[in-house]
């Protein structure tokens, strides 16, 4: 009777062993790979601090029955966009390893600082007579300043809160990745991808809304633990549905970037 063949484990390295030759070709395919993962993730990330000053209600009509809370759930639009950042963390984190996962992390933090520096000095230049949009009814520059600053307005203690749960989330994601990776020994990538992702969710929601409903709205600690508990729900579900995506990715990444099939990996090929 036919056995099952075992899964073959990718062997490391022998250490002081020369590495295959890679064509030079390939090897800039994979740093450009790098570096548009990189930009995608810095777009993405000022992108979720842009779009995130909207408010909209999930659920308009009443909560699930499964969801702590009543009436309506409102969310920030952010998070649409923000999920993604994990995701790529989680595929750099596969393909190119720890130090290039950190790297996009802290150049992410830097391009949102430069964001807010920007948007801050164009906040305060002055508006031009010509700056209006009659066809919208807004015939006026002060008009059109008003609205412009409000597209941008942050309170200071929410980009404290939204910078500091990003920094430390972000920066457990790829610990914690590579964490479920070694106690698997490069198994279940799903495991590693979304035990990553769902504890480092939760402490990112958990520091974001600690911080600003505590100290700005002065919200009592059982209202910010429902808030929470609702907003990390949705967050859960979202981390649940990108795992084909995370499979998918490394698929692609490893064809096009002619990553040699060696079995079960227990560390990143390009790392």
């Amino acid at each position: 009777m036919p056995t099952a063949s075992p899964q073959r484990v990718a062997p490391d390295r022998t250490p002081g062993a020369a590495p295959d030759p890679v064509p030079a070709a390939v090897v800039l395919r994979r740093e450009r790979a790098f570096a548009f993962a990189t930009a995608a993730f810095a777009v993405v990330l000022v992108l979720t601090n842009v779009i995130g000053v909207k408010l909209f209600a999930l659920f308009p009509d009443g909560r699930p029955s499964w969801m702590p809370g009543s009436g309506a759930l409102t969310l920030t639009t952010g998070i649409i966009s923000y999920p993604l950042t994990f995701l790529l963390t989680d595929l750099v984190s596969e393909i190119w390893g720890r130090k290039r996962a950190d790297f996009m992390v802290l150049v992410g933090f830097a391009m949102s600082l430069l964001m807010l520096v920007l948007v801050s000095i164009a906040r305060a230049l002055p508006p031009s007579d010509f700056w209006t949009v009659p066809q919208l009814g807004v015939t006026n520059s002060g008009e059109m300043q008003r609205a412009f600053e409000i597209s941008f307005y942050n309170p200071q203690i929410l980009l404290f809160a939204s910078m500091a749960a990003y920094l430390v989330a972000q920066l457990f994601d790829v610990r914690l990745y590579h964490f479920w990776w070694r106690l698997t020994k490069g198994r279940h990538m799903w495991l590693r991808n979304n035990g990553s992702t769902l504890i480092s969710q939760l402490v990112d929601t958990a520091i974001v809304n600690g911080i600003f409903l505590r100290f700005a709205l002065d919200f009592s600690w059982s209202a910010i633990f429902e808030v929470i508990v609702a907003v990390y729900l949705v967050k859960v579900i979202l981390a649940l549905l990108d795992t084909p995506l995370m499979y998918a990715g490394r698929a692609f990444l490893r064809r096009f970037l002619s990553i040699p099939d060696r079995g079960i990996a227990t560390h990143a090929p390009l790392a």
